[in-house]
């Protein structure tokens, strides 16, 4: 969500909750959404929040590790935070689990969790198929967006000006000869996988490999499911009886994801 798009922090605290803590962890979230470094005036400008109440939850964060102050007076996020991310990256594939075990029973096919960290990809959670000829892939592997279905799902609602300048950012290496290696044709992809509701790679991140993904809706961090087989298995007739299963599994993840579990006391 664009750092303009979030809601201001000037409304009172959710019944029980601690104002202070909200409007800290509302801040982290702006931080994030501008690339990890701001300003005060632009996060006062974003939140609705005074300059003085800014400053001293900055001061608190920084003191915690949390945010770090640069030379040039912007603030950063912290070093600190990099162990909460990867332990909830961790969690997050645990909780996955049941959701993927799922999309192997019902496609026969290898199933995956991917999330968009910076400007990679990274596997958080698989479950292999059990075909005796089947995909693996690396849980913590990092790959570029360009050349996966996963990727495609995650970039496929963003700004094309954001996709270009990630794509000039990491460049387009062909991992195949069916690899997509220019801009142009990256976004055409993406305007094909918002027409059809998912994500599709044909040959271009492992010869003979086909996968097909989906967003998770609503996700509270950017992630998409995905199927991956041999191309003999995964068909186009295979296809439209995947797709469907695919988009129900991402919806029920995204509701246990969105679901804080703040009734149960």
């Amino acid at each position: 969500m664009p750092l303009s798009e979030r809601k201001t922090s000037t409304a009172p605290a959710a019944t029980g909750g601690v104002q202070s803590l909200e409007r800290a962890f509302d801040l982290l979230e702006r931080m994030a959404d501008a690339g990890g470094e701001v300003g005060l005036s632009e996060l006062s400008s974003s939140s609705g929040l005074p300059l003085p109440t800014i400053h001293r939850l900055m001061r608190t964060l920084v003191a915690c590790g949390y945010v770090r102050q640069q030379p040039n007076r912007r603030y950063a996020l912290g070093p600190r935070l990099i162990r909460l991310g990867e332990s909830a990256s961790r969690l997050l594939g645990t909780w996955a689990r049941p959701y993927l075990n799922r999309l192997v029973e019902e496609t026969g096919e290898t199933a995956n969790m991917a999330l968009l960290d910076g400007d990679e990809i990274v596997y958080v959670a698989q479950v292999p198929s059990r075909h005796s000829m089947r995909m693996f892939t690396e849980v913590g592997r990092r790959v570029l967006p360009h050349s996966t279905g996963v990727g495609k799902a995650l970039l496929a609602h963003h700004p094309a000006d954001e996709v270009r300048a990630l794509l000039a950012r990491t460049g387009m290496p062909a991992a195949t000869e069916r690899t997509i290696t220019t801009p142009e044709g990256f976004l055409e992809a993406l305007e094909l996988t918002r027409q059809r509701g998912y994500a599709f790679d044909d040959n271009e991140q492992e010869v003979g490999v086909r996968c097909i993904a989906v967003p998770v809706p609503d996700s509270p961090t950017d992630a998409a499911v995905s199927i991956s087989g041999p191309a003999g298995r995964v068909t186009d007739a295979a296809t439209d009886k995947i797709v469907p299963v695919l988009q129900e599994v991402a919806q029920e993840l995204s509701t246990a994801l969105t679901n804080t579990g703040s009734d149960r006391g």
